[in-house]
């Protein structure tokens, strides 16, 4: 029961942040507040789930909650990278010759 709710809630961050890339900055930025508390919750609620877990030797499947973790803190990243993106840098312009002399040829003395 609790996989599934973390799922859900991981879908639906993840369908709000998709679905409001059209969205008023304002509006878009006050949406994705919201979804970054929400993502507090569930890392709460998984700590507290993962905590209160009883580990049964004939258990197939387990929750992986270092992977819920991880993928949590992989959303977190990828809004701060949205709301702040960080500026291109510079390339590094290529050596200027500097010389723009061009030597012209020899005129040959007309016969």
């Amino acid at each position: 029961m609790p996989t599934t709710i973390f799922r859900c809630l991981l879908l639906l961050s993840l369908a709000i942040v998709h679905g409001s890339g059209y969205a008023a900055s304002a509006h878009e930025q006050e949406q994705l507040s919201l979804i970054q508390q929400q993502l507090d919750i569930i890392e709460r609620l998984a700590t507290r789930a993962k905590a209160a877990r009883t580990l049964e030797p004939n258990e197939r499947y387990r929750f992986d909650y270092p992977r819920l973790t991880e993928d949590i803190q992989r959303i977190r990243q990828g809004m701060r990278n949205y709301l702040s993106p960080s500026r291109a840098q510079p390339r590094d312009p290529d050596e200027l010759v500097g010389d723009y002399r061009l030597d012209t040829p020899i005129a040959k003395p007309s016969p």
